[in-house]
Protein backbone atom coordinates (compact mmCIF):
# COMPACT_ATOMS: atom_id res chain seq x y z
CA UNK A 1 0.00 0.00 0.00
CA UNK A 2 1.30 3.37 -1.04
CA UNK A 3 2.38 6.18 1.86
CA UNK A 4 -0.27 8.95 2.12
CA UNK A 5 2.35 11.90 2.14
CA UNK A 6 -0.65 13.97 3.86
CA UNK A 7 -0.89 11.20 6.72
CA UNK A 8 2.81 10.76 6.77
CA UNK A 9 3.98 14.58 7.23
CA UNK A 10 1.42 14.82 9.89
CA UNK A 11 3.09 11.62 11.53
CA UNK A 12 6.38 12.42 11.77
CA UNK A 13 5.67 15.70 13.07
CA UNK A 14 4.49 14.05 15.83
CA UNK A 15 6.86 14.98 19.03
CA UNK A 16 9.48 12.43 19.38
CA UNK A 17 10.32 11.70 23.08
CA UNK A 18 13.40 12.64 24.82
CA UNK A 19 15.07 10.93 27.19
CA UNK A 20 13.15 13.49 29.65
CA UNK A 21 9.99 12.36 28.55
CA UNK A 22 11.21 8.85 29.07
CA UNK A 23 12.43 8.89 32.37
CA UNK A 24 9.22 10.72 33.56
CA UNK A 25 6.88 8.37 31.79
CA UNK A 26 4.88 11.41 29.54
CA UNK A 27 4.93 11.96 25.67
CA UNK A 28 3.38 13.86 23.25
CA UNK A 29 0.29 12.85 21.26
CA UNK A 30 -1.82 14.30 18.30
CA UNK A 31 -5.57 14.06 17.91
CA UNK A 32 -7.49 14.14 14.68
CA UNK A 33 -7.89 17.73 15.28
CA UNK A 34 -4.43 18.61 15.31
CA UNK A 35 -4.72 19.31 19.00
CA UNK A 36 -1.32 18.13 21.10
CA UNK A 37 -2.05 16.54 24.50
CA UNK A 38 0.37 15.37 26.77
CA UNK A 39 -0.19 12.07 28.17
CA UNK A 40 1.79 10.13 30.80
CA UNK A 41 2.87 6.12 29.96
CA UNK A 42 -0.61 5.46 31.70
CA UNK A 43 -2.97 7.21 29.16
CA UNK A 44 -3.79 10.10 31.44
CA UNK A 45 -3.56 13.94 30.73
CA UNK A 46 -1.03 15.58 32.06
CA UNK A 47 -1.33 19.34 33.89
CA UNK A 48 1.50 21.42 35.54
CA UNK A 49 -0.15 20.48 38.90
CA UNK A 50 0.05 16.49 37.85
CA UNK A 51 3.86 16.97 36.70
CA UNK A 52 5.39 13.97 38.63
CA UNK A 53 9.31 13.05 38.76
CA UNK A 54 10.80 9.66 37.31
CA UNK A 55 9.71 7.99 40.87
CA UNK A 56 6.16 8.42 40.64
CA UNK A 57 3.60 6.67 38.39
CA UNK A 58 0.66 7.95 39.50
CA UNK A 59 -0.99 10.72 38.24
CA UNK A 60 -2.28 12.73 41.25
CA UNK A 61 -2.30 16.50 43.02
CA UNK A 62 0.46 15.77 45.66
CA UNK A 63 3.92 17.24 44.67
CA UNK A 64 6.72 15.33 44.42
CA UNK A 65 7.91 14.49 48.09
CA UNK A 66 11.17 13.08 46.68
CA UNK A 67 13.17 16.04 47.12
CA UNK A 68 11.87 16.95 50.79
CA UNK A 69 12.95 13.59 51.65
CA UNK A 70 16.40 13.04 50.06
CA UNK A 71 17.15 16.78 51.15
CA UNK A 72 16.09 15.75 54.95
CA UNK A 73 18.04 12.71 55.02
CA UNK A 74 21.31 14.33 53.63
CA UNK A 75 21.39 17.43 55.91
CA UNK A 76 20.90 14.98 59.12
CA UNK A 77 23.56 12.51 57.71
CA UNK A 78 25.62 15.61 56.67
CA UNK A 79 26.20 16.85 59.94
CA UNK A 80 26.49 13.64 61.91
CA UNK A 81 28.58 12.62 59.19
CA UNK A 82 30.93 15.57 60.07
CA UNK A 83 30.99 15.13 63.68
CA UNK A 84 31.66 10.83 63.21
CA UNK A 85 34.78 12.81 61.34
CA UNK A 86 35.80 15.12 64.45
CA UNK A 87 35.42 18.15 62.36
CA UNK A 88 36.04 21.02 64.22
CA UNK A 89 36.74 18.94 66.96
CA UNK A 90 33.36 18.10 67.32
CA UNK A 91 33.05 14.42 69.31
CA UNK A 92 29.56 14.62 71.37
CA UNK A 93 27.24 13.72 68.50
CA UNK A 94 23.98 15.07 70.87
CA UNK A 95 23.64 18.54 68.80
CA UNK A 96 22.49 16.32 65.89
CA UNK A 97 19.49 15.42 68.23
CA UNK A 98 17.16 18.14 66.80
CA UNK A 99 17.52 17.42 63.49
CA UNK A 100 17.49 14.04 63.44
CA UNK A 101 13.96 14.38 65.36
CA UNK A 102 12.46 16.75 63.34
CA UNK A 103 14.00 17.07 59.75
CA UNK A 104 15.65 13.55 59.23
CA UNK A 105 12.63 12.30 61.17
CA UNK A 106 9.40 13.87 60.98
CA UNK A 107 10.14 15.34 57.72
CA UNK A 108 11.44 11.98 56.30
CA UNK A 109 8.60 9.93 57.53
CA UNK A 110 6.40 12.79 55.81
CA UNK A 111 8.02 12.51 52.70
CA UNK A 112 7.60 8.59 52.88
CA UNK A 113 3.54 8.64 53.65
CA UNK A 114 3.31 11.58 50.90
CA UNK A 115 5.18 8.71 48.30
CA UNK A 116 2.65 5.85 48.79
CA UNK A 117 -0.65 7.19 47.31
CA UNK A 118 1.71 8.25 44.40
CA UNK A 119 2.02 4.89 43.31
CA UNK A 120 5.43 4.51 44.41
CA UNK A 121 5.86 0.92 44.26
CA UNK A 122 8.00 -1.78 42.73
CA UNK A 123 7.37 -2.98 39.23
CA UNK A 124 5.20 -0.35 37.43
CA UNK A 125 5.58 -0.16 33.95
CA UNK A 126 3.62 1.04 31.24
CA UNK A 127 3.74 0.80 27.24
CA UNK A 128 5.42 3.83 25.30
CA UNK A 129 4.24 4.33 21.34
CA UNK A 130 7.66 6.28 20.06
CA UNK A 131 8.42 7.60 16.77
CA UNK A 132 11.88 6.32 15.82
CA UNK A 133 14.35 7.07 12.86
CA UNK A 134 12.68 7.33 9.79
CA UNK A 135 8.94 8.04 11.20
CA UNK A 136 8.80 4.15 12.24
CA UNK A 137 5.89 3.80 15.09
CA UNK A 138 6.61 1.24 17.33
CA UNK A 139 6.22 0.33 20.74
CA UNK A 140 8.31 0.17 24.10
CA UNK A 141 8.15 -0.70 27.35
CA UNK A 142 9.56 2.09 30.20
CA UNK A 143 9.56 1.67 34.11
CA UNK A 144 8.74 5.12 35.30
CA UNK A 145 8.55 3.71 38.77
CA UNK A 146 10.11 0.06 39.67
CA UNK A 147 11.85 1.41 43.15
CA UNK A 148 9.65 2.00 46.30
CA UNK A 149 10.48 5.01 47.61
CA UNK A 150 7.83 5.06 50.14
CA UNK A 151 9.43 2.49 52.13
CA UNK A 152 12.62 3.74 52.31
CA UNK A 153 12.18 7.08 53.32
CA UNK A 154 9.66 6.03 56.18
CA UNK A 155 12.44 3.76 57.21
CA UNK A 156 15.14 6.23 57.44
CA UNK A 157 12.78 8.90 59.42
CA UNK A 158 12.23 5.96 61.85
CA UNK A 159 15.84 5.45 61.91
CA UNK A 160 16.31 9.24 62.76
CA UNK A 161 13.94 9.07 65.19
CA UNK A 162 14.71 5.83 66.81
CA UNK A 163 18.47 7.42 66.61
CA UNK A 164 17.48 10.30 68.28
CA UNK A 165 15.87 8.55 71.02
CA UNK A 166 18.72 6.96 71.90
CA UNK A 167 20.61 10.17 72.63
CA UNK A 168 18.18 11.78 74.67
CA UNK A 169 19.08 11.18 78.45
CA UNK A 170 15.18 11.20 78.97
CA UNK A 171 14.22 8.43 77.01
CA UNK A 172 16.14 5.80 79.62
CA UNK A 173 17.69 3.37 77.08
CA UNK A 174 21.95 4.81 78.11
CA UNK A 175 20.56 4.62 81.80
CA UNK A 176 19.42 0.90 81.15
CA UNK A 177 23.01 0.02 81.06
CA UNK A 178 23.48 0.94 84.25
CA UNK A 179 27.93 1.59 84.32
CA UNK A 180 28.13 -1.43 81.39
CA UNK A 181 29.50 0.42 78.92
CA UNK A 182 30.74 -2.33 76.71
CA UNK A 183 27.39 -3.42 76.65
CA UNK A 184 25.94 -0.47 75.45
CA UNK A 185 28.71 -0.01 73.10
CA UNK A 186 27.80 -3.57 71.44
CA UNK A 187 24.15 -2.99 71.48
CA UNK A 188 24.76 -0.21 69.50
CA UNK A 189 26.88 -2.11 67.10
CA UNK A 190 23.67 -4.39 66.85
CA UNK A 191 21.78 -1.49 66.03
CA UNK A 192 23.82 -0.14 63.45
CA UNK A 193 24.47 -3.83 61.47
CA UNK A 194 20.73 -3.80 61.41
CA UNK A 195 20.68 -0.81 59.97
CA UNK A 196 23.48 -2.42 57.10
CA UNK A 197 21.09 -4.96 56.61
CA UNK A 198 17.67 -2.99 55.85
CA UNK A 199 20.12 -0.63 53.47
CA UNK A 200 21.45 -3.55 51.82
CA UNK A 201 18.02 -5.00 50.52
CA UNK A 202 17.40 -1.69 49.82
CA UNK A 203 20.41 -1.56 47.64
CA UNK A 204 19.44 -4.82 45.72
CA UNK A 205 15.83 -2.93 45.27
CA UNK A 206 17.48 -0.22 43.34
CA UNK A 207 19.62 -2.23 41.20
CA UNK A 208 17.12 -1.51 38.43
CA UNK A 209 16.16 2.26 39.38
CA UNK A 210 19.11 4.25 38.80
CA UNK A 211 22.93 4.79 38.90
CA UNK A 212 22.20 7.55 41.50
CA UNK A 213 19.96 5.62 44.33
CA UNK A 214 22.41 2.66 43.35
CA UNK A 215 25.30 4.40 44.39
CA UNK A 216 23.51 6.42 47.14
CA UNK A 217 22.28 3.44 48.96
CA UNK A 218 25.71 1.25 48.52
CA UNK A 219 27.27 3.95 50.21
CA UNK A 220 25.22 4.23 53.06
CA UNK A 221 25.41 0.49 53.92
CA UNK A 222 29.00 0.70 53.55
CA UNK A 223 28.72 3.87 56.03
CA UNK A 224 26.39 1.87 58.53
CA UNK A 225 28.74 -1.01 57.88
CA UNK A 226 32.12 0.75 59.49
CA UNK A 227 30.17 2.97 62.10
CA UNK A 228 29.21 -0.78 63.40
CA UNK A 229 32.40 -2.15 63.15
CA UNK A 230 33.54 0.68 65.07
CA UNK A 231 31.45 -0.04 68.17
CA UNK A 232 32.14 -3.34 68.01
CA UNK A 233 35.99 -2.73 68.61
CA UNK A 234 35.80 -0.23 70.73
CA UNK A 235 33.58 -2.43 73.05
CA UNK A 236 36.89 -4.73 73.26
CA UNK A 237 38.47 -2.20 73.94
CA UNK A 238 40.86 -1.00 70.92
CA UNK A 239 40.01 2.88 71.05
CA UNK A 240 42.42 3.57 68.43
CA UNK A 241 41.30 1.47 65.56
CA UNK A 242 38.06 2.37 66.47
CA UNK A 243 38.40 6.02 66.45
CA UNK A 244 39.92 5.51 62.96
CA UNK A 245 36.82 3.10 61.30
CA UNK A 246 34.44 5.80 62.89
CA UNK A 247 36.27 8.38 60.69
CA UNK A 248 36.44 5.95 57.78
CA UNK A 249 32.36 5.63 58.29
CA UNK A 250 32.03 9.35 58.84
CA UNK A 251 33.97 10.79 55.39
CA UNK A 252 31.80 7.41 53.62
CA UNK A 253 28.72 9.16 55.01
CA UNK A 254 29.55 12.48 53.63
CA UNK A 255 29.58 10.81 50.25
CA UNK A 256 26.13 9.90 50.69
CA UNK A 257 25.14 12.86 52.17
CA UNK A 258 26.41 14.44 48.79
CA UNK A 259 24.47 11.74 46.58
CA UNK A 260 21.55 12.43 48.05
CA UNK A 261 21.79 16.29 47.96
CA UNK A 262 22.53 15.95 43.93
CA UNK A 263 19.78 13.08 43.75
CA UNK A 264 17.36 15.21 45.66
CA UNK A 265 18.36 18.45 43.30
CA UNK A 266 17.33 16.00 40.28
CA UNK A 267 14.04 15.26 41.70
CA UNK A 268 13.32 18.51 42.40
CA UNK A 269 14.90 20.05 38.51
CA UNK A 270 12.72 17.22 37.12
CA UNK A 271 9.36 18.11 38.35
CA UNK A 272 10.04 22.05 37.10
CA UNK A 273 8.38 22.90 33.45
CA UNK A 274 11.45 24.66 32.44
CA UNK A 275 14.32 24.02 35.03
CA UNK A 276 17.49 25.99 34.91
CA UNK A 277 19.67 22.70 33.82
CA UNK A 278 19.24 18.97 34.19
CA UNK A 279 21.12 16.55 36.37
CA UNK A 280 20.99 13.09 34.84
CA UNK A 281 20.84 10.14 37.66
CA UNK A 282 21.59 7.42 35.32
CA UNK A 283 17.85 6.14 34.78
CA UNK A 284 17.81 2.90 33.67
CA UNK A 285 15.47 1.67 30.12
CA UNK A 286 13.73 -1.69 30.16
CA UNK A 287 13.11 -4.13 27.48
Amino acid sequence: MGKNPALFSFFCNLHHPTMSDLEKGTTTTATTTGVHHTHNTYGDSSTPAFRNSVTSSVKNNIANPAGLGLFSFASTTFILSLYNVTARGVIVPNAVVGMALFCGGLAQLLAGMWEFPKGNTFGATGKLPVLLGHCELQTISVSPSSFDLGASFSSYGAFWLSYATLLIPGSGISAAYGNNDAELINAIGIYLMTWMTVTFLLFIASLRKNIGFIALFLFLALTFMLLGASNFVLANGNVTTAGHIQKAGGALGIITALIAYYVGLSEILAAERVAIVGLPIGVFKHD
